[in-house]
Order: structure tokens, then C-alpha cells, then sequence
């Protein structure tokens, strides 16, 4: 699937509720599907700054395209970044540094998150987009 076939999937599993309490017990149930994280990358060099709760984010690149690994000490943060690997990972960082989420607003989600929160997401973006800039700028 592309980046832009996942959003929209997203996107429709996100339109089946009405009420927000129904997303933020979806994106709870996505989080708890993320695969866990290995213990020994739970560490500053891979905790996101800017993040109310701690987010850990760890890349892979196997000289083509980068997968994450991620985990979090909140369940709705953890969901957040559950949708943002889902949508990134197993990509080219190309893919990664040229994706578009708009998914994120076509849901509600930036409107629906605190301030703190929102700030996290935009960190945890940045991230996943700079480690694809690394990545891409090792290719070269």
C-alpha cells in the first residue's frame, strides 16, 4: 500500500465514530497493538524532545528504506505514534521526507489533542522525517 492508500484507510477507520471518546478509544486500541519496543532502546538517545510523555523512536535502515520501532509511558500518545509508523515505516526516506500526513487533520486529531500533546505530534513528525534525511543523505 502507499502513504496515501494507508491515510485513506485511516482515515475511514476514524469516520465509523462520531464522538471523540469513541476515536481516543480507537487510537487506545491501535496503541495497543504497536509491537513493543526492545527494552535496551528505551534510552535518552532515542527519547523524542518536545513530547509531554516520553516517546522512545527507534529507526532501522537496511540501506533502502527505514522501519521504527516506538513506545511511550501514555496509551494515547502511544496510539499517536502507532498511526505515524503505520503510515512511515517500511518506506524509502524519500517516501518519508515527501509524505504529506493530512490524514492527521482530516480526522480531528490536531483539533482533538492539547497543546502539549499537539507538540509532541509535530516532534515525533520531525523526527521520523529527520532520521529519513539522515538516511537519504546516506545513500548519496
Amino acid at each position: 500500500m502507499t502513504i496515501d492508500e494507508i491515510q485513506a484507510s485511516i482515515i475511514d477507520d476514524f469516520s465509523a465514530f462520531d464522538d471523540w471518546m469513541d476515536k481516543y478509544n480507537l487510537l487506545i486500541d491501535i496503541g495497543k497493538n504497536l509491537p513493543l519496543i526492545d527494552p535496551k532502546y528505551k534510552v535518552k538517545d532515542f527519547l523524542i524532545e518536545g513530547c509531554q510523555s516520553k516517546v522512545w523512536l527507534k529507526p532501522e535502515f537496511d540501506g533502502d528504506k527505514v522501519t521504527f520501532t516506538a513506545d511511550s509511558d501514555a496509551i494515547i500518545t502511544r496510539g499517536i505514534v502507532a498511526l505515524l509508523i503505520r503510515v512511515m515505516s517500511g518506506r524509502t526516506p524519500e517516501e518519508i521526507m515527501a509524505a504529506d500526513l493530512g490524514f492527521i487533520d482530516v480526522i480531528g486529531l490536531r483539533q482533538n489533542l492539547s497543546p502539549t500533546r499537539s507538540n509532541g505530534l509535530l516532534a515525533m513528525i520531525r523526527q521520523m522525517k529527520l532520521y529519513a534525511m539522515a538516511y537519504n543523505a546516506l545513500k548519496k
